[in-house]
């Protein structure tokens, strides 16, 4: 009887745990709060377990919740679960979106500027204003400021006549556009969304450049999963994202769907990191 009681208590106890997971935030807490929500209350029923959002101020704080364990998984950009998974050893990535594989970043331009679609970086946008998005994003900050140093063979200070942070990709695209700043680099899935709803005007501001391709957002998870919530979590947490077939969560991301992810897809972003100075 007491080995009947004691099994009920450790099921009980592990029933209610709470699984928690965060994300960067690249968009507005509006976006975010609607997306995540939604993701919480699918991954509840699918794993039978208590699943809670935790919403976080910058990247680095999704970092910090991670590196904590405040958080049990998060869903980063290429820059930030690089950084993370450095810093929590174990971790790994799980899953991405069908287009995380080959993402890229728009760089856009207020019409006052004159410059034009190119296939290649204008030289014209040297002595302007010009603005990333969170300085440690991927798609915002660390591959357009790649690319643009490859093009000039300078950084970013000793291009522009002044160089901000916007905090997150819709603020940029509205600095932009507002003639804040003149120029500046945006997520091209957030980019493509406002347009469809209307909220980007085209005759303010325009897109100039579309990057090449590198990898990018994707689900990180910490490696002792198992461990705290039952042999076979991980996996079958990653199946739960795999298999998302809701259009609702789908077009919150926006995401086609999701696909496997591994540490070593991330590499290319590693490189970069280290090559300009953003990761040691």
């Amino acid at each position: 009887m007491k080995k009947i009681l004691l099994a009920l208590l450790c099921a009980s106890s592990l029933f209610s745990q709470t699984f928690t997971f965060t994300a960067i935030p690249d968009q507005d807490e509006t976006k975010l709060k609607q997306r995540f929500s939604l993701l919480a209350t699918y991954l509840t029923k699918e794993l039978d377990i208590d699943v809670k959002f935790i919403p976080v101020k910058s990247y680095s704080a999704s970092i910090a919740a991670f590196r904590n364990n405040q958080v049990q998984l998060a869903w980063f950009g290429g820059l930030s679960g690089v950084r993370a998974r450095l810093i929590v050893p174990n971790s790994i990535a799980i899953a991405q979106g069908v287009e995380d594989p080959k993402f890229h970043s728009y760089i856009i331009a207020n019409a006052s500027t004159g410059l034009t679609k190119s296939n290649n970086i204008s030289k014209d946008i040297s002595g302007k204003t010009f603005t990333f998005g969170s300085k440690g994003s991927t798609s915002g900050r660390l591959m357009p400021e790649y690319f643009i140093r490859e093009a000039f063979d300078k950084s970013p200070n000793d291009i522009f006549k002044k160089v901000g942070f916007s905090g997150n990709h819709s603020k940029t695209i509205s600095l932009v556009q507002s003639g804040a700043y003149e120029v500046g680099a945006v997520n091209f899935k957030v980019w493509d969304r406002e347009l469809k709803e209307g909220k980007i005007d085209t005759s303010k501001v325009k897109v100039i450049y579309k990057t090449p391709a590198y990898p990018d957002y994707q689900f990180t998870a910490r490696g002792d999963l198992d461990a705290t919530y039952g042999v076979g979590f991980t996996k079958r947490l990653t199946v739960s994202l795999l298999k998302i077939k809701d259009k609702k969560i789908l077009e919150a991301f926006p995401r086609s769907g999701f696909i496997s992810a591994k540490n070593k897809d991330f590499e290319p972003i590693l490189t970069v990191g280290r090559k300009i100075g953003l990761i040691d």
